[in-house]
């Protein structure tokens, strides 16, 4: 009988809640079960395995995710946009860096659900780059950039790859306006019909 209480919603925050603490590598079943105040058996009555939590946690950051950089991008467009949606980005990631890690992978083939919760993160990402003038293959690319560059700064600072004193907040905001300049310029080379 399923412990009163214990709900798929509270096992995926409890377990994005040691993704965090731990790192999403040392994420383990028994820690979420002893998180939920249940037994490991107790656990498995309500999930499959550690690979279905993790997917879990990984949706569970997404949506937060795509809804902190919606917020972020409220009323703002071109620089403005992406300034806010790169500081909600890497504020995010760096708060939560399990989960984080988690968000990371691109959809398994066939997971309805994963693609399109995947699909509106996209979705807000080219939403906040509107401004630019930026379609097709040139939105796709320009997407990857910003999200390349965000995860690159964000990987690099949470493994302590950065020890000289130079500000990492003044690095960003140099990574930042050159996105800004290179989408300007892609935005500009398009032929008016």
């Amino acid at each position: 009988m399923p412990r009163v209480g214990l709900t798929p919603d509270r096992i995926v925050a409890e377990a994005a809640a040691v993704a965090d603490e731990v790192g999403l590598d040392r994420l383990t079943l028994a820690a979420v079960a002893q998180r939920c105040r249940v037994s490991l058996p107790g656990l498995y009555k309500h999930v499959s395995g550690l690979e279905a939590v993790k997917r879990d946690v990984a949706l569970l950051a997404i949506r937060e995710l795509t809804d902190t950089l919606t917020r972020a991008a409220v009323g703002l467009t071109g620089r403005e946009c992406l300034r806010a949606v790169s500081k909600a980005y890497r504020t995010y990631a760096l708060a939560h860096p399990g989960r984080y890690a988690a968000s990371v992978q691109a959809p398994t083939p066939g997971d309805q659900e994963y693609t399109l919760v995947s699909d509106q993160a996209v979705t807000v990402a080219a939403a906040a780059l509107n401004g630019y003038g930026l379609e097709g293959s040139d939105l796709i690319h320009a997407i990857r950039m910003w999200r390349t560059v965000c995860h690159g700064l964000v990987s690099l600072e949470t493994a302590g790859g950065f020890g000289l004193p130079e500000s990492l907040d003044v690095t960003f905001d140099h990574l930042i306006d050159a996105l800004d300049a290179t989408y300007r310029d892609l935005g500009s080379r398009k032929v008016p019909s």
